[in-house]
């Protein structure tokens, strides 16, 4: 999982939803008014994860996801909101030739592989639309950045090793058109994500991919993580992205543009 960073040293502001932390770093004027960007900054982003929330978790009773899960209203007659969302994620599993899918084992329509994304998107352009200089927000390790935190710097993101949860792989700076940052796996939450693998564990036991959105980084993450070398291969073909990968045996496999030149 990512951690974000920035040079100035500025405490984050967080909430909790989702069912993980949000965090947001910002680089903000100083003073009252800068005080005052930084509530309504918060403000803005809890109120974008939690409409996001209330809508699709499975994990409400009363959510719109919930109530088709339970048969009481029909896809067809879902919201607007609701069936954009489904069509994305139809949009991506045809994109990533099956591996990604809305689509639980059980039957039910499942949208949490997307919808947490969706969500720091929207919350991104909010904070974008305060005027800020900078600012990250990094939803349960998921990271979008903008502008840069300090005057000459980047924002650096350490992607946290799945071994040993107190150690980091590597710092990585996301400048240019890597902006954004998701990480999928099992270190977490266990063997949560379906594999197209079938029989056998993912070759994965973590998968980071850098992207110029926080939507693919977080479908691409979970798509290499489900679909295994095959996947990984056809993504870094295809889309223009890094990826720092943990096997099973805690080797890293790293995309060009992550690799250090040799001293």
């Amino acid at each position: 999982m990512p951690r974000t960073s920035d040079p100035g040293g500025r405490p984050s502001l967080t909430f909790e939803s989702m069912g993980t932390v949000v965090s947001l770093r910002l680089a903000d004027p100083a003073g009252d008014a800068g005080e005052s960007v930084r509530r309504a900054a918060h403000a803005a982003a809890r109120d974008t994860f939690r409409r996001w929330d209330e809508r699709f978790s499975l994990y409400r009773a009363d959510s719109e996801l919930s109530r088709i899960a339970r048969g009481d209203i029909r896809l067809t007659d879902a919201s607007r909101e609701l069936r954009d969302c489904y069509a994305l994620a139809l949009d991506w599993r045809d994109r990533t030739n099956g591996v990604f899918t809305p689509h639980r084992a059980d039957g039910v329509l499942d949208l949490s592989g997307i919808v947490k994304a969706l969500a720091i998107h929207e919350a991104g352009g909010v904070l974008a639309g305060l005027g800020l200089a900078g600012w990250s927000i990094n939803g349960g390790g998921d990271i979008l950045v903008g502008g840069r935190p300090t005057p000459g710097s980047d924002w650096m993101s350490g992607i946290v090793d799945p071994l040993h949860r107190g150690a980091v792989l590597a710092g990585v700076p996301q400048t240019g058109r890597m902006r954004a940052v998701a990480t999928s796996g099992s270190a977490e939450r266990g063997e949560h994500i379906w594999t197209a693998l079938p029989g056998a564990p993912s070759p994965y036991r973590q998968v980071s991919v850098f992207a110029g959105d926080i939507v693919t980084a977080d479908v691409i993450a979970t798509a290499i993580v489900a679909g295994g070398e095959k996947t990984l291969d056809e993504s870094t073909d295809r889309w223009s992205i890094e990826v720092l990968a943990v096997l099973r045996d805690g080797r890293l496999l790293a995309t060009p543009g992550l690799r250090r030149p040799a001293s």
